[in-house]
């Protein structure tokens, strides 16, 4: 059975060259800055820090808001890592009964559910005769920094 992609899109990874940025080294404290500390000590490369496993890994953009409680939002793209092995605890992308989803697994006393982390929405719990599938464990979490005016 091939998942649908309701509430998800998926995105592969390609990594076209390197792109290594400044990176500061020095700690952004929330109230004054300190000029002292305005040096660069490396280069930072997005796709080896946020990239383990370039083969295995995949990007999805959310949609929905079952999620929000775990920082993530409808418009953020979930770095998804296949070759991560799925635990309890960790946020998933599950294929359940042909269709993906979002959700934070959890084993517990011989139950497996995906768990939502916002309280409008409830647990499933992954019964034997279901299809399920983990596709992957979401190991970063992109989303734009909120303006305000």
């Amino acid at each position: 059975m091939t998942p649908t992609l309701s509430g998800l899109e998926i995105l592969g990874f390609e990594k076209r060259s390197a792109c290594a940025l400044p990176l500061y080294l020095a700690s952004v404290p929330a109230g004054f800055p300190s000029p002292a500390e305005d040096y660069i000590d490396k280069k930072l490369d997005l796709n080896e820090h946020l990239v383990k496993h370039p083969a295995a890994t995949f990007f999805v953009r959310v949609h929905g808001h079952s999620m929000t409680d775990a920082g993530i939002s409808p418009g953020d793209i979930l770095v998804v890592d296949r070759a991560v092995a799925a635990a309890s605890g960790n946020i998933v992308i599950a294929a359940l009964d042909g269709e993906l989803t979002v959700k934070r697994l959890k084993a517990s006393q011989g139950r497996l559910l995906l768990v939502p982390e916002n309280t409008d929405f409830a647990p499933t719990e992954v019964a034997p005769e279901q299809s399920f599938e983990i596709w992957g464990v979401v190991t970063y979490i992109i989303h734009k920094a909120v303006s305000r005016p």
